[in-house]
């Protein structure tokens, strides 16, 4: 399983690398892994909007039902669309090739990119997506830059528009993209919709490590046991040299 991690990483990084984006100020996301409701609304949202291009070829369905106090039985009606086990692994039906020809290069794999990018990356991500007509798709993205897919939130957020400002480089103005401006258009209000950013991104810290808080859990008992194993071997200690000295 740790081979296939590995190779799933590597096999998708030149794709994560094209993100890289300009020196862009990220928004801190305040994400929270103990927010059940969060992480239960964020895989809604990932199942509908994100799951059609982006897999989690490593996370299976009822894993994450489990982990998240989803019941089994809700998230197999609501939650698969595709008729997949509850067991399966978490994967769409495009092929690469033809989203290769769609989107310019195919969408990577998310099950690791919240560990790759930050969950800092990914919420200020989600936020920046602006109208530009040049684009394929009609949008454009201050995070990353000539971005390859359409805003899929858009029903939600609306059609931000750009907020623009003049720089100097190498002797000559240029107009940046230094901000958007949401038009309105959008299902949700702007709280809500930094709300719906926030819980994708949880989820998405969530499957890039699902046993983080386990581990946490564990490390600080095994931290506290080794407190007391070396007051009791200090005590020890002190009473077999009590005689010496």
């Amino acid at each position: 399983m740790m081979k296939k991690l590995i190779i799933g990483l590597f096999a998708f990084l030149p794709t994560l690398s094209m993100a890289s984006g300009p020196d862009v100020e990220l928004q801190h996301a305040k994400i929270d892994l103990t927010d059940k409701a969060s992480l239960q609304r964020g895989a809604k949202l990932f199942m509908n909007y994100c799951l059609g291009c982006h897999q989690m070829q490593y996370q299976r369905y009822e894993r994450t039902f489990r982990d998240i106090g989803i019941p089994v039985e809700i998230g197999k009606e609501q939650l698969i669309f595709d008729g997949s086990k509850v067991g399966s692994h978490i994967l769409n039906a495009v092929k690469k090739d033809d989203a290769a020809k769609w989107f310019g290069a195919a969408p990577p794999d998310l099950t690791l990119i919240a560990r790759v990018k930050s969950p800092d990356y990914i919420y200020t991500y989600l936020k920046s997506f602006y109208k530009d007509e040049s684009r394929p798709f009609g949008v454009n993205n201050i995070v990353f830059p000539s971005v390859g897919m359409p805003h899929v939130l858009q029903e939600l957020q609306g059609l931000p528009t750009p907020v623009t400002h003049e720089v100097e480089e190498h002797g000559h103005k240029v107009t940046k993209v230094v901000g958007t401006e949401v038009d309105g258009s959008g299902e949700l209000s702007t709280d809500e919709y930094d709300q719906a950013a926030r819980d994708i991104t949880n989820f998405l810290e969530y499957v890039g490590e699902p046993t983080r808080l386990t581990s946490e859990s564990i490390g600080i008992k095994v931290l506290g046991f080794l407190v007391i194993l070396f007051i009791l071997a200090f005590l020890l200690k002190k009473e077999y040299w009590r005689d010496v000295h």
